[in-house]
């Protein structure tokens, strides 16, 4: 902690690295130019006297009148004050003398002048430089734990450094000496500390405080070594050379030899840098080229140790070369350095490296013959005895390494040409390859192993933020901690910028931080001046290296809302044939810019689909793409709901955009097509309401709305249809906004709020008032009828089902009819009239099987059932459920219905093991729906288990019909 001096007023202590400042108890204390100035003078010569004629010459030139001197008593006076509130000026001869006050007055007459009497340690610029000394003693004794004590010590006094010396003063001739010596503390302090962290292995410590010191004084050779070095040591190679280069063309052009400079430029490139114990990173035969290893690495343990596995046995090294893969910011280069530091004892005969610069935006690519002219040089070969051709060179290289184990590390490549020419033969030796690009024919000819680099998980993830941020501040929110590792989508590079910006703003809270990665523009909160760490210029180096038509395939694939496609659907958006949309993903995902989850379906992980969408916003293919992506979705969701229920009243729907191809949906299950594509389905409705595509909205919402229904999805289908309903309205289409509201009304229903879906269906009636539609109106009167029932109204349910059969009749509606009639022969069987409700039922029967509507049939077998079931007929009714439950194709509250019928059949035929089993199966549907029936089922079950142990010892008792007479209502018409 810093000394003060302890006055009347409060504790004193002042800084001058930077501006000059007084603070009292920690407060700064406003002083005026001239206080400021003085205050200057009297610290320069602390404990000193200073004459009052030099005062005020240097406070007002060279004015030494009575009123100048006058001047200076007053400034003395208003010092005292600041420094002591409360105390009166003193005067000659009456305190200073005594050696009492902050300044004293010291003298008389012409040798009167003042001293400033304070604590040299309240002084920042005294405390600096007794830490430096302390340091320094700390340091000569050579002790680890000393040195950490040290590297602390320095840390802190630097962090106090707030820039310039004397910053008031600067200009002032009388301290510019002063300034020059702390400036040269500053600089011996900033370098004892950089070689204090590189020691140590925490090289990027010191990164910060070195570039600032070179920009300050950017021809300053020592400093800039210093950076140098401490960049490559930070695995930061190709910045420490551009530091060396930099320096080296602004000495020159003043005329500037620097030896030093060039040595380690020379030395940087090939890379035989000496490491921090101070012996040589190798000799000319024994090559110690990695980059030193990462001090904070997270995660890939798996990874690491099948990679480890894959390059080397138990005793002896394979011939093996494994090919690190993944997309832009994984942490390829990371991972690999980690295994190479991990193995480089299995290759004592030395390791290579080299940065091949596949994907770099400001260099082109390495050609082989300029890495194995560095390779040779390493492995001691003559500059003057290296082949000129790389037949020449290969062999050469070839030569030198047989029979060696080195372990050869090939980072950032582009292409299998590029990496071919630098195998080694030798089986002694294992090469590790990083790529962005799949590079297939490394694999197949050459035999490389491929291990892919996935996103980090959840718990990966958190732990990268919590050890950049500290595991204590990450401790006290962790909710913040996982959104942001989400919303960086696990992407390493991305995780590290967003952990790097909170480390760097302590006084914000991490929830703070997530919510502005959660607003708009995610990549330019991920953006950094230094593109090596800009999410945003990383995927650009590979967007760059793709072929023009997947450059555009991937851009258009921004529109994408959902979150995977498949290649008829990428066909679609690009307007190009199933072959070429193939062709253009296979470059994609070799290209680590697309994934294949599962064969034929592809992801993009968020950040990478966020910048598809930047790059979409400038195509002006972009509004045709859309329009051909939405139909592709309209026709294929159109076709699987014709597949699902092949008699519901149909809607026009417009032909497809010239080179759409929707998907063929008699060769999939379109169930199991609609539950895949459940999640961009959504989606789709959304962006086209979004972009204006006011047809495409609700029509997509129309095509779902039976799949969502059938898995009861209520809140999908309130979001759809609200959109859809929104669209339909803009589009003043009336029959549209009626099917939008009926099916609004269901999903009303199934949320418990049938008053609120009551309104819409009454909306709906409004809607078709003035059209010559009975059709449409006796659908909305059907749906009326099934919430009356659910409501309890079984007159107000039969009238409304009673209307709908006579509208469907009047309009020729066969498949209408037959629903109408089921719904007839239902409300008959609620009040008791069994017979005529079989009735009604087997009219419907009849009408389904002439149309072929096993889907529409379904209900019906399952009204059936119940009606043969109450006039005690279990064996007919048994056999209507199974036939209900036979049809049924993904109604999930319909095949929970016919099962807790049918327990209640195989109970009553005293068979409790198949109506436990009926039971058992309707009542996990209906917990899983949420439905009102399923406590009255479990309450069936755990009596049957009860009779089932009773049955056992003979004791079955009770009535077996009173579990069979609970309520029960029909599905919604799907």
């Amino acid at each position: 902690m810093p000394v003060s001096e302890q006055v009347a007023g409060g504790r004193i202590d002042v800084s001058v690295l930077g501006p000059v400042q007084l603070r009292r108890d920690g407060v700064p204390v406003p002083l005026g130019p001239q206080l400021t100035t003085l205050l200057g003078i009297l610290l320069l010569e602390l404990g000193k006297p200073v004459p009052s004629r030099r005062l005020a010459t240097l406070l007002a030139g060279d004015d030494v009148s009575d009123a100048a001197r006058a001047t200076l008593r007053s400034h003395v006076a208003h010092l005292r004050r600041a420094l002591e509130p409360g105390e009166r000026a003193l005067e000659p001869g009456e305190r200073g003398q005594r050696g009492k006050g902050l300044i004293a007055t010291v003298g008389s007459g012409t040798a009167a002048g003042y001293r400033l009497d304070l604590e040299p340690a309240c002084v920042d610029a005294v405390r600096f430089e007794e830490s430096v000394r302390e340091s320094r003693r700390l340091l000569a004794l050579g002790d680890a734990e000393q040195t950490d004590r040290a590297v602390a010590i320095l840390r802190t006094a630097l962090d106090d450094w707030h820039g310039e010396p004397y910053a008031d003063l600067a200009d002032r001739p009388f301290a510019l000496v002063e300034i020059a010596r702390l400036r040269a503390v500053h600089r011996a302090a900033l370098l004892a500390y950089a070689e204090a962290v590189n020691e140590s292995g925490r090289h990027a410590e010191a990164i910060g405080d070195l570039i600032g010191a070179v920009a300050v004084d950017p021809h300053d050779e020592g400093l800039r070594c210093m950076l140098a070095l401490t960049l490559y040591r930070d695995g930061r190679t190709d910045e420490a050379a551009e530091v060396c280069r930099h320096g080296l063309a602004l000495l020159g052009g003043r005329g500037i030899d620097a030896p030093e400079l060039h040595r380690l430029q020379r030395d940087i490139l090939r890379r035989e840098v000496r490491q921090p114990s101070g012996g040589p990173s190798g000799g000319s035969s024994v090559p110690r080229m990695l980059p030193p290893d990462l001090p904070r690495f997270v995660g890939r343990a798996q990874e690491l140790s099948t990679a480890e596995d894959r390059l080397v046995g138990r005793d002896e090294p394979r011939s093996a070369v494994l090919l690190v893969l993944g997309p832009a910011g994984v942490g390829k280069t990371s991972a690999s350095l980690r295994l190479a530091h991990r193995l480089a004892p299995r290759f004592p005969d030395g390791q290579l490296y080299a940065n091949l610069r596949g994907f770099d935006a400001s260099a082109a690519a390495l050609a082989p013959t300029e890495v194995l002219r560095v390779f040779l040089e390493a492995l001691g070969v003559a500059p003057e005895q290296i082949p000129a051709n790389l037949n020449a060179q290969m062999a050469r290289y070839q030569a030198q390494l047989r029979d060696r184990r080195i372990l050869i590390v090939l980072d950032n490549a582009h292409d299998a040409d590029q990496v071919r020419p630098l195998l080694p033969a030798s089986t002694t030796c294992a090469t590790v390859v990083t790529s962005r690009n799949r590079m297939s024919s490394l694999i197949a000819v050459d035999g490389a192993h491929p291990l892919t680099l996935g996103l980090l998980d959840e718990e990966e993830a958190g732990q990268l933020v919590a050890d950049r941020i500290g595991a204590d501040r990450a401790g006290k929110e962790p909710e913040a901690v996982a959104e942001i590792a989400r919303l960086c989508a696990g992407l390493p590079l991305a995780l590290s910028i967003a952990a790097a910006r909170a480390a760097a703003n302590p006084q914000f809270t991490l929830q703070a931080l997530a919510d502005d990665l959660a607003g708009a523009g995610v990549l330019d909160r991920l953006a950094d001046s230094d593109s090596s760490v800009d999410v945003r210029a990383v995927f650009s180096w590979s967007y760059r290296a793709l072929t023009p038509a997947a450059a555009r395939l991937f851009r258009l694939l921004g529109l994408h809302p959902g979150p995977e496609f498949t290649a008829a659907s990428a066909a679609g958006v690009a307007g190009v044939g199933r072959r070429a949309a193939n062709a253009l993903l296979a470059e994609l995902t070799g290209a680590h810019l697309t994934g294949e989850r599962v064969p034929g379906r592809y992801v993009m992980h968020d950040l990478l689909r966020a910048y598809a969408g930047e790059l979409s916003e400038a195509d002006p293919e972009r509004d045709a793409a859309r329009r051909r992506m939405l139909d592709h979705y309209l026709h294929s969701a159109v076709a699987g709901d014709r597949a699902l229920m092949p008699h519901r009243q149909p809607v026009a729907v417009a032909a497809p955009e010239e080179g759409v191809t929707p998907e063929d949906i008699a060769e999939v299950d379109p169930l199991a097509w609609f539950t895949v594509e459940h999640q961009t389905l959504i989606a789709m409705v959304g962006c086209a309401a979004q972009a204006g595509l006011d047809r495409h909205a609700w029509q997509l919402a129309w095509a779902t709305a039976t799949y969502l229904g059938r898995g009861s999805y209520w809140h999908d289908v309130l979001t759809t249809q609200s959109l859809a309903l929104s669209a339909a309205t803009r589009l003043d289409d009336r029959p549209a906004q009626a099917q939008c509201r009926r099916e609004l009304s269901h999903a009303l229903a199934g949320l418990g709020r049938p008053e609120q879906a009551r309104f819409q269906l009454h909306r709906a009636l409004t809607d078709l008032a003035d059209i010559a539609d009975p059709n449409g109106q006796a659908y909305i009167h059907l749906s009326l009828g099934w919430l009356c029932e659910l409501q309890g109204d079984r007159r107000a349910a039969t009238h409304h089902d009673q209307v709908a059969l006579d509208l469907f009749t009047r309009g020729g509606d066969r498949g209408g009819q037959a629903r109408a009639l089921n719904a007839v022969g239902w409300d008959l069987a609620q009040v008791g009239d069994y017979r005529q409700a079989i009735g009604y039922c087997r009219q419907a029967l009849s009408l389904h099987a002439e149309l072929g509507d096993d889907a529409g049939a379904v209900n019906t077998w399952d009204t059936l059932g119940y009606a043969y079931q109450h006039l005690g007929e279990y064996i007919i009714a048994v056999e209507c459920y199974e036939q209900a439950l036979g049809l049924n194709v993904g109604h999930r509250f319909k095949e929970a219905e016919a099962l807790a019928h049918l327990g209640d059949c195989h109970h009553a035929l005293g068979d409790l093991t198949a109506a436990a089993a009926s039971w058992g199966r309707a009542y996990a549907i209906m917990s899983e729906l949420r439905t009102d029936g399923a406590e009255a089922v479990r309450a069936k079950l755990e009596l049957c288990g009860a009779r089932t142990r009773l049955a056992a010892a003979g004791q079955v008792e009770g009535e077996r019909r009173a579990l069979s007479t609970a309520p029960s209502t029909r599905a919604p018409e799907k």
